[in-house]
C-alpha cells in the first residue's frame, strides 16, 4: 500500500543504542499525538485478548551526523513542516515539563540535537531527507 503521506525520524548515529531507542519512541510519540488519524485500529488476538492500537503506517528511521541532522531540521522548517525534536540535553531529565524547558532554554542554532520526526507528504519528506541514509 502507498500512502500519500511519509513518516519520517532521523537519529543521530553515535548514540548508545539505548538511547537511540528511547529517542525514536518519544520521538515517534509526537507524531501520534499531531496526528491522530495515522493511529489504526486495536488489535485482538485470535484468544481474544485486547491491544493498543499502533501507527498505521511504515516509520522510515535514517541515520545523521551532527551536521545532517542539523540540516534535516532546517529543510522541515524551511518546507513549513513541524518536526518533533529530541536534544541531548533532555537524557538529563525526568519528566515532560522538564524537557520542554531544556529546548526552550537554547536558540534553535545552539540546539543539540539528537533526533527530529515528522510526518508530511511523501515528496516533501523525500526532499528534507534528501541524502540520509536508512539507520544501521
Amino acid at each position: 500500500m502507498q500512502f500519500d503521506t511519509k513518516i519520517a525520524v532521523v537519529i543521530r548515529t553515535d548514540l548508545e543504542a539505548w538511547q537511540k531507542l528511547n529517542v525514536a519512541s518519544f520521538l515517534t510519540s509526537g507524531i501520534a499525538a499531531k496526528f491522530p488519524e495515522c493511529i489504526g485500529e486495536p488489535y485482538a488476538d485470535g484468544s481474544g485478548t485486547n491491544y493498543l492500537s499502533l501507527i498505521g503506517q511504515p516509520i522510515l528511521i535514517y541515520g545523521a551526523d551532527r551536521a545532517a541532522l542539523r540540516r534535516a531540521l532546517e529543510r522541515a522548517l524551511a518546507r513549513n513542516v513541524t518536526p518533533a525534536v529530541y536534544t541531548e540535553d533532555m537524557f538529563k531529565t525526568t519528566h515532560d515539563a522538564a524537557n520542554r524547558e531544556a529546548v526552550r532554554a537554547v536558540a534553535r542554532a545552539d540546539l543539540n540535537l539528537v533526533g527530529i520526526a515528522m510526518r508530511a507528504e511523501r515528496k516533501v519528506i523525500d526532499k528534507i531527507i534528501d541524502g540520509l541514509k536508512f539507520h544501521t
